[in-house]
């Protein structure tokens, strides 16, 4: 881990903030703090120094909101996904950091087209069948994703947008299926030397954060028109991931 100057804990509190948020049920938000720590510890360094806090801030959100939980898209999920984490940890022992950057760059760029498309044409999502084939390509898809940027969150959003969920139950399901992936990603992030003592205590640090982001997410949720509030912050993490492409 590197010495962390005064402006990188100021975009540290932020992009842990921006986790709790992202728990609330603003998915786009979760692109944000991705861009924050990948910036502050570089690209592979950050996925296990963001895992700890994603965790607080699934508990959280099971605790507050977990019982609307629909148990049949997290177990249709969970067995795909988990073949798509080894994967990613398979890939993240191979790529440099040169490469994998720049792949975290294109990952979120792709993830943000498939956020406003299902912002601007919801109905294209709604005609998807609920198909076995379908469920096991967009839990791999996630599993890939989570394990090699903790990015995964849009790809089960638009999964669980397909499937019709109620807003509230959508929220929950998504609360549980993280939940479970994510402890189960630890020992991969530990084995690759991505979670440390030091990571650790940063994590302890932030936490609070995570909180209090997820507080205030539930109460902006039911304010704010969601669709304006994403139109902007996709645009915000679309440069920033283009920026990691070509830097």
């Amino acid at each position: 881990m590197p010495e962390l100057s005064a402006f990188s804990w100021f975009l540290l509190v932020l992009g842990a903030t921006g986790v709790g948020i992202s728990k609330s049920g603003l998915a786009g938000v979760s692109l944000v703090h991705v861009i924050v720590f990948a910036y502050v510890f570089g690209a592979k360094a950050s996925t296990g120094a963001l895992l700890p806090l994603l965790i607080v801030g699934d508990c959280c959100a099971v605790w507050l909101i977990g019982k609307e939980v629909d148990w049949r898209y997290v177990l249709r999920l969970l067995p795909p996904a988990f073949i798509g984490v080894v994967i990613g940890w398979s890939l993240l022992g191979r790529l440099d950091e040169a490469t994998f950057k720049p792949l975290i760059g294109v990952i979120i760029i792709l993830l943000c087209c498939g956020q406003l498309l299902r912002m601007w044409r919801p109905n294209v999502f709604v005609t998807i069948p609920h198909t076995r084939p379908f469920a096991w390509s967009m839990g791999i898809l996630g599993g890939i994703t989570t394990m090699l940027a903790n990015a995964a969150g849009p790809v089960i959003a638009l999964y669980l947008l397909a499937v019709s969920l109620p807003k509230l139950r959508l929220v929950a399901t998504g609360a549980w299926f993280f939940f479970v992936l994510n402890i189960a990603k630890i020992p991969f992030s530990a084995n690759l030397g991505f979670i440390t003592a030091e990571s650790l205590l940063i994590n302890l640090i932030l936490a609070p954060c995570v909180i209090a982001g997820l507080v205030f997410g539930l109460m902006v949720v039911r304010r704010l028109p969601q669709k304006l509030f994403d139109t902007f912050l996709l645009a915000f993490t679309a440069v920033a991931a283009i920026r990691m492409v070509f830097m």
